[in-house]
């Protein structure tokens, strides 16, 4: 079943039509160059005009290091001004920059530098308490490459001395690797054109106005703070900078200072609702929210219809990869059903399809979810990984398991690998942890799939506790059983954590979990 949407004129918003990042930043700059663009929460602020002339300033410095068109670059920054910047200079430059994760350490970084041809890295110093500079050193030990560290400041020159710009649309211009579910990290090459096209998806599915005021409360590195980037170029909305997520503090700073796009997942959205239980009666933490927007994992089917009862804006959920950012997306004129249980319909010019064993499903069947689109990657950096990651007719295989309705909503039901086989029998991690979440014990859940002598896999519950609950495996199995889980789903193993194991999207890193409590699988 192929489903595409169609993208409504949204008047009054610079068209990013066949224009590249630099010059997206220098169109906004001249139409709005005293509006405000960011302010961090050391209460530096950044206008439109401010940005573009400092990004000049930093091109200029960085091509007096030898930096230019095709000069692959890899960058690692937390969420701050200086990454805005150095992205709109390596823009400008034409360079092919690969922004890094801040989690990632020396193996990462030396897989990543070696096979993306590094010529340059560029590191913060020292950020939440670790040195950046010896580990840059170290992992690009032998390879001939330039460290720079940006503590916080960026080199800087006179701006005449740039050369001309050459834009460059379709050509490589970014790499990004995926966050470490296998043992190296994959780089996906993507263009402008094709980061643009998720901010499309976004901008369609949001209708953000210079009006609003946005989280950045993710890795900037991360594909999805980069279209934010393209986002803002777009609408003039303002971005609030957050570097290190605090779930006591950044809530109330998103709040004071009027959030009202309040990114950027479940896990963000849970610390929100969390943060809000915590106040008095009748006060708002957030009292200009709109949306609570994002993806990058799966949303319990409860939560929308909490967060409308207890902040009052719903919840906008899509779904996407590092390859193929921004495949599908709620609607802000969405029914509720849609937005609590669905990922979203196919934004503007996605085509998906579901496939099981070669053939393609018909509504509400179960498959593999393959897309088409602009936003899709041009393949990988190691080339060989293609033919695995397109099938024939060049639809990208996500790996994601979902089914889309008579409607064209699309819901994610699964990984193909997180499935767990018990007898032969598939059982779907997902449909568990969603019934779990639902129990007025469990704050978070997680099932995994460990190895089993006798049944090949079990099932094991990894749950994070409200204040004060409890919960046995007595408790979980009967109230599973209460709920009409088949017998052979329900989980054999319980295991109560203080918190779950999370990448900076939010996606539970179960291959930890599985290492902890019964070996990798």
């Amino acid at each position: 079943m192929d489903t595409v949407n169609p993208m409504p004129n949204d008047a009054g918003l610079i068209d990013t039509a066949g224009k590249t990042l630099w010059q997206l930043i220098c169109e906004r700059a001249d139409a709005t160059p005293d509006k405000r663009m960011a302010i961090d929460e050391k209460g530096r602020t950044l206008t439109f005009g401010q940005y573009r002339s400092w990004s000049e300033r930093v091109a200029a410095g960085l091509a007096h290091r030898g930096i230019g068109i095709g000069t692959n670059v890899s960058w690692i920054l937390p969420s701050r001004f200086e990454s805005l910047v150095l992205a709109a200079a390596l823009s400008r430059l034409g360079a092919i920059q690969n922004p890094i994760l801040p989690i990632y350490r020396t193996r990462e970084v030396a897989f990543i530098t070696r096979q993306s041809s590094c010529a340059v890295i560029i590191v913060p110093g020292i950020f939440r308490g670790f040195d950046y500079t010896p580990m840059a050193i170290e992992a690009t030990r032998g390879q001939g490459v330039q460290v720079i560290v940006a503590d916080p400041d960026l080199a800087e020159a006179d701006p005449s001395t740039l050369p001309a710009y050459v834009p460059a649309l379709t050509d490589l211009r970014w790499l990004f690797y995926s966050s470490g579910t296998t043992a190296d990290p994959k780089g996906a090459k993507h263009s402008d054109r094709s980061m643009s096209a998720a901010n499309t998806g976004m901008q369609w599915s949001m209708e953000v106005g210079p009006d609003d005021k946005a989280a950045v409360v993710f890795p900037i590195t991360h594909v999805g703070g980069l279209v934010w980037l393209f986002n803002a170029m777009q609408t003039g909305v303002e971005l609030l900078m957050v570097e290190t997520f605090s779930p006591a503090d950044t809530p109330r700073w998103l709040g004071e200072h009027g959030v009202t796009c309040a990114g950027a997942g479940t896990v963000f959205w849970l610390a929100y609702l969390n943060a809000q239980r915590q106040l008095p009666p009748g006060q708002q933490l957030m009292p200009a929210v709109r949306i609570f927007n994002g993806g990058g994992a799966p949303k319990p089917k409860t939560l929308h219809y909490e967060m409308m009862a207890e902040m009052g804006a719903p919840v906008i959920g899509g779904w996407g990869l590092t390859e193929s950012p921004i495949n599908t997306m709620v609607h802000v004129d969405d029914p509720d059903d849609k937005k609590a249980t669905t990922d979203g319909r196919a934004c503007p010019d996605v085509q998906i399809r579901v496939v099981i064993d070669g053939h393609e499903c018909g509504p509400n069947e179960e498959g593999e979810l393959r897309v088409k689109g602009p936003q899709v990657c041009m393949g990988y950096l190691d080339s060989s990984l293609d033919a695995e990651a397109f099938d024939e007719d060049g639809w990208f295989r996500t790996g994601d398991l979902g089914v889309i309705d008579d409607g064209g909503w699309v819901s994610i039901t699964g990984r193909l690998k997180d499935i767990i086989i018990r007898k032969g029998e598939n059982i779907s991690a997902k449909e568990i942890e969603d019934l779990l979440y639902a129990h007025p014990s469990v704050a978070d859940a997680a099932v995994i799939g460990l190895p089993d002598t006798s049944s090949g896999e079990r099932a094991c519950a990894v749950v994070v506790l409200k204040p004060e609950a409890a919960l046995t495996l007595a408790d979980m199995v009967a109230y599973l059983k209460d709920h009409q889980l088949s017998m052979h789903k329900v989980p054999e193993q319980l295991e109560i954590v203080a918190a779950l194991p999370r990448n900076p999207s939010g996606k539970v890193l179960k291959k930890d979990l599985r290492a902890t409590y019964g070996g990798t699988t």
